[in-house]
């Protein structure tokens, strides 16, 4: 197997050498790069469609999915069809909630766990696609929320909901400490990006956050999740709410303070630096991979010249999972190439970055030029002495963008990262 390059700030000198003579093939050309590219076909022909499966089958190791639940429910799903993929998700996830509730009348705790995180996860799924005025979409996010709630109080010690107050609203999420005492620990700040729930991050990395020892905290931003109906959107100044989160990991008796991560996936990739650089209690920070500036990648995409004639070619799950972004942007969603300009300003300066910190990203979505100048410029300007780059690689199926399909991978190589900054 081809291994994971590792480039550590040692051996900065020879990282242009390295990548110039790497032998690597691609599944999408530069000029075809879009970041829901799926780099090895699990099922579907719509590669959107694809990319989101691969995502759902990416948490099966951390509860949010069951193989043979998950293939029979895409068998049922119409190539491309938004309706069909929000509703056989909704089928899927009934079953197994009510599986769920008949363990728990039962008195058999474990089993109702598992299936509510399975349950809650697959209504998460059927919001893929699903346009934030269906009058099921509230509904179904209250029942994915509500589902892992139930799951959560199962656990020992327990996955707790929690919400944290933030401009006239809050911001919801979950936490776990590590252990049932309050002994210090190290602690997971985990965000997420462009489409996130709090309730994807769990099912992402939580799991192996718990095996090591960490408390473990995410949260929907402003952008993210239910937020965005309440007219919080995506901000550039993504610091201001996480320092919110902060404040409430550093309230609590369990969190040693010298040992707080900061772990930040697709645009989360940008929100945690720009975090660091204006808060110091952040002690190390992941990006999967560095956003140094949202404005130049989004130019790269297609959604830069998406006008509504071109969306109109596009399968009814691509055009309102992309109309469904631009949402969370506060731009009109019959203006896709509004994400351009919309996202002016989400930057930051890896110079000023001075704690720990590693890039990770899939070869696949290295493959796109913006992407590999942005990791390489971000690591060339990190001036911490611990700072890694890994590019995890597609013949071990690590190559999509955050590496949803491996999360074995994934977590391997940045809690590892964590654990020797935090010797």
């Amino acid at each position: 197997m081809q291994p994971i390059r590792l480039f550590t700030a040692s051996i900065l000198c020879l990282t242009v050498a390295l990548l110039l003579s790497a032998n690597i093939s691609f599944a999408a050309g530069d000029d075809d790069f879009d970041a829901h590219e799926s780099f090895a076909k699990l099922h579907f022909n719509d590669t959107e469609m694809d990319f989101a499966f691969a995502l759902i089958l990416g948490a099966t190791m951390n509860h949010g999915c069951e193989i043979g639940e998950a293939f029979y429910t895409a068998s049922n799903i119409k190539e491309g069809n938004a309706a069909s993929w929000q509703q056989e998700w909704i089928n899927m996830a009934q079953r197994v909630e009510a599986r769920g509730e008949k363990s728990l009348t039962e008195g058999h705790k474990v089993s109702a766990r598992e299936q509510f995180q399975r349950a809650s996860y697959y209504y998460r799924a059927s919001l893929i696609s699903m346009m934030p005025d269906d009058p099921r979409f509230k509904k179904t996010a209250l029942q994915s929320r509500e589902l892992l709630k139930k799951a959560g109080m199962l656990f020992n010690p327990p996955l707790e909901y929690i919400e944290i107050p933030f401009e006239g609203t809050v911001l919801p999420g979950y936490y776990r400490k590590a252990s049932n005492s309050n002994k210090p620990a190290k602690t997971l700040i985990m965000l997420g990006g462009g489409e996130t729930f709090a309730e994807d991050l769990i099912f992402y990395i939580a799991p192996q956050a718990y095996a090591r020892g960490y408390n473990f905290i995410t949260v929907d931003l402003p952008g993210q999740g239910l937020l965005p109906l309440e007219g919080k959107v995506f901000r550039a100044d993504a610091n201001v709410p996480i320092k919110e989160v902060i404040d409430y990991v550093l309230s609590r008796p369990e969190t040693d303070p010298e040992k707080l991560a900061a772990y930040g996936m697709s645009g989360g990739g940008g929100f945690v630096p720009i975090t660091a650089v204006k808060d110091p209690r952040i002690k190390a920070i992941a990006m999967n991979s560095a956003v140094v500036d949202a404005y130049p990648l989004f130019a790269s995409m297609p959604v830069a010249s998406a006008t509504e004639d071109i969306v109109k070619t596009w399968s009814s799950f691509k055009q309102n999972t992309v109309k469904s972004i631009a949402w969370r942007w506060g731009v009109e969603m019959n203006n896709i190439p509004g994400l351009v300009p919309a996202n002016k300003g989400f930057a930051f300066d890896p110079a000023k970055v001075t704690c720990p910190a590693l890039i990770i990203v899939g070869e696949g979505e290295y493959s796109n030029e913006e992407v590999k100048r942005q990791q390489k410029l971000c690591f060339k300007n990190l001036p911490n002495k611990q700072k890694k780059f890994v590019v995890t690689p597609t013949n071990e199926g690590a190559s999509n963008h955050c590496i949803t399909e491996n999360r074995s991978v994934m977590s391997q190589v940045v809690l590892d990262f964590f654990d020797d900054v935090f010797k």
